[in-house]
């Protein structure tokens, strides 16, 4: 089965997720997603398999920073805003066949390799 980890490597709990994950024996399709953004259908799939509305997958500082108040916004202007600016998606989401994780704690995609 196919799993794929949307990865910051400049983030410790997205490295130990890519690092737990290598150590089950599997060589994950790694997206970089600062640089390859997920796009919309892409992150409503996400959210689904995560059974999560997009707030629940912000980074509340970035958000801030990015000039965001999520508080206000539409389930879909959020969504747009994570497509436009994607350091405000929280990681490292790990998907696996029709499921999908947050590493955090990495030990939590266990469940769905």
């Amino acid at each position: 089965m196919a799993v794929t980890i949307y990865h910051n490597p400049r983030c410790s709990k997205s490295r130990q997720t890519l690092a737990l994950i290598e150590e089950q024996g599997i060589a994950p399709e790694i997206i970089s997603y600062l640089d390859t953004p997920p796009n919309q259908s892409t992150l409503k799939d996400i959210l689904s398999m995560l059974g999560a509305a997009p707030g629940d997958i912000i980074r509340k500082k970035e958000a801030k920073e990015a000039g965001l108040d999520i508080g206000t916004m539409t389930d879909a202007a959020i969504i747009k805003a994570m497509v436009e600016h994607p350091a405000i998606i929280e990681r490292p989401i790990v998907v696996s066949g029709k499921k999908a994780a947050m590493g955090r704690p990495p030990e939590s995609v266990l469940e769905i390799l």
